[in-house]
């Protein structure tokens, strides 16, 4: 009955359970996202090879929002990668590749704007896409403008 309880009682040995849970975690997540990324793109290829290639030029808009879209979702799984990566390296979350991943992932919603249904009013879409945006760009260049005055002042 000794084990158990030392176990639990005891905050270092628990930590580092919890640690060695969240390596195993965040690398089971890097292999799925790998797995993702090949899959999405042998998807963007077959799409461009059977629904693009033998379209007529120029492309319809349709057609290459498809395209760009599942690009931009292409782009936003490998910096989901990246992030788990940075956090297997560096155990710790870095706040401005997050940012990074969210503002373009908000770009591909920008880019590919879906079509307004009627619980969705698009000048409100528009708007509240807009505001998103101008967040996530603000504390970007927030963190870029702190670390760049850390570097200044470590000199």
């Amino acid at each position: 009955m000794n084990g158990p309880k030392n176990w639990l009682s005891d905050d270092s040995v628990f930590q580092q359970g919890l640690l060695r849970f969240q390596r195993v975690l965040a690398k089971v997540l890097a292999v799925a996202m790998v797995i993702v990324i090949i899959a999405a793109t042998l998807q963007l290829l077959t799409v461009l090879a059977w629904e693009v290639a033998p379209a007529q030029f120029p492309f319809l808009v349709s057609e290459l929002e498809m395209v760009l879209g599942q690009v931009l979702e292409l782009l936003i799984a490998i910096e989901v990668l990246e992030n788990i990566t940075a956090y297997l390296k560096d155990h710790h979350i870095q706040v401005e590749l997050v940012l990074a991943t969210a503002i373009t992932a908000l770009a591909r919603k920008i880019i590919v704007m879906p079509e307004p249904t009627a619980a969705v009013d698009k000048p409100l879409l528009v708007i509240s896409l807009g505001v998103a945006c101008l967040a996530l760009c603000a504390a970007y260049w927030l963190i870029q403008r702190s670390r760049a005055r850390i570097r200044s002042s470590s000199r």
